[in-house]
């Protein structure tokens, strides 16, 4: 591939003396300055945590409640307030605009935005078009959500890293339209090309099984084993996700509050996405399997989810395609109205982000270069979070044009169900 679109950032270390090229040592310049940036923000979260070099017991960590009871309790004492729910109105009576939380008002992790971006954007745009995986009209609009962007943002101290997310669309966009039988095919396709990288497809086949193949085929060079098998689980369990989506869909069923999540945490991709944070690490399984570093792991996969969701709500149900959307979910649950659901959920966020920096000053210590490792994966993982919401107004995805003032004001028109 001619392409450069996977490479990653290398961290080198200070005992390494090397020739670096003018781009290489601006983005090492780059990274120092983001470290030193972000530092203050961990640090405060981070002053009161014993400097004990012994892996937290599990009975001393709090983790987080069902998100089901959380909404529940929401939901209860907005009933017992002045904010009371407020009944789904008739539709002739629906509100001509929605306000949405802003979630990440106190967030200690700042945007960052990759200098590689443009460079990157271009020629992974023009690989992923190579693939003629959408009529000409489609790949306008598909480009349109520069996912090259929300990588960008995402990963800043890649080299360049937009692949995956041109990749997790062209998923997203077609098995959004598919049958669970089509869905199922797709993502046994995509499944079949991550592991088996050095063999052709067939000819034929559904071209999402290309953009995996080579797709991984570039990533292999760097990832570590670990992450290679971190990444390959995290992507079985995500498209069997998105396959239970599609049935769903298919069925129109919808589901409550705590089963949505229970799918949504696999059908964001965000465990994958999380899974390239640590492309170039060895961050041993055990540790991963720390309940400090699970719980920070759900709780931001759960912020992702509920950004996603209240950013993307106004487009879908003008599509009529909001089932599988937590905005819609909270509604049918609670009986409320859009704006409601999105205030609930806006307080659901606000106590994930507060649990999140609580559980933060208690990430444990093992000793070794682990602890460098452990740190640099979770300051990506909580670095998403910021990511997914700067992309969801700064790209065209879900606001068009309107991206920046929607971020600023926070208030959107409500698109009529004809206007998609």
């Amino acid at each position: 591939m001619g392409h450069c679109c996977c490479k990653l950032f290398t961290s080198y270390p200070p005992r390494i003396i090397m020739i670096l090229s003018s781009s290489t040592l601006f983005t090492l310049v780059w990274g120092l300055l983001k470290s030193i940036q972000n530092f203050g923000a961990r640090e405060e979260l981070s002053h009161r945590r014993s400097s004990k070099k012994i892996p937290l017991a599990e009975d001393q960590v709090n983790i987080p409640t069902s998100v089901g009871k959380k909404m529940a309790e929401i939901a209860s004492k907005q009933v017992h307030s002045s904010e009371t729910l407020i009944p789904r109105p008739a539709s002739s009576s629906l509100s001509t605009s929605i306000i949405i939380p802003d979630t990440l008002r106190s967030w200690p992790w700042p945007r960052h935005l990759n200098p590689h971006y443009a460079i990157c954007k271009e020629e992974s745009e023009a690989w992923c078009e190579a693939f003629h995986a959408f009529s000409p009209s489609a790949q306008k609009a598909f480009n349109l959500g520069d996912f090259s962007l929300l990588a960008a943002l995402a990963y800043p101290l890649l080299d360049k890293g937009c692949d995956f997310m041109n990749l997790a669309f062209v998923i997203d966009e077609h098995t959004d339209v598919a049958d669970g039988k089509t869905a199922r095919n797709q993502a046994d396709i995509v499944m079949d090309a991550l592991r088996n990288p050095h063999t052709p497809r067939p000819t034929g086949e559904w071209v999402g099984g290309e953009v995996a193949r080579q797709f991984w085929l570039n990533a292999v060079k760097i990832a570590t084993p670990s992450s290679q098998r971190r990444f390959i689980d995290s992507f079985q369990t995500y498209t069997d996700a998105v396959v239970q989506e599609a049935v769903d869909r298919g069925a129109g069923h919808i589901r409550d509050v705590q089963s949505y999540f229970e799918v949504r945490r696999e059908t964001i991709g965000a465990k994958p996405a999380f899974a390239l944070v640590e492309i170039q690490l060895t961050i041993p399984g055990e540790v991963m399997k720390h309940p400090v570093i699970v719980a920070l792991s759900e709780m931001s996969i759960d912020m992702v989810l509920i950004c996603n969701d209240l950013c993307s709500y106004n487009v879908e149900q003008a599509k009529d395609a909001d089932s599988h959307n937590l905005v819609r979910i909270v509604m049918e649950q609670y009986n409320t109205d859009a704006q409601t659901a999105m205030n609930c959920l806006g307080k659901l966020h606000d106590e994930l982000a507060e649990q999140f920096c609580d559980v933060w000053m208690k990430i444990p210590t093992f000793g070794g270069p682990v602890d460098r490792e452990i740190r640099t994966y979770l300051d990506g993982v909580a670095n998403w979070v910021r990511a997914n919401d700067t992309w969801s107004f700064e790209s065209m995805r879900y606001f068009g044009n309107r991206g920046l003032d929607v971020q600023s004001t926070r208030k959107d028109q409500l698109l009529s169900r004809s206007s998609q």
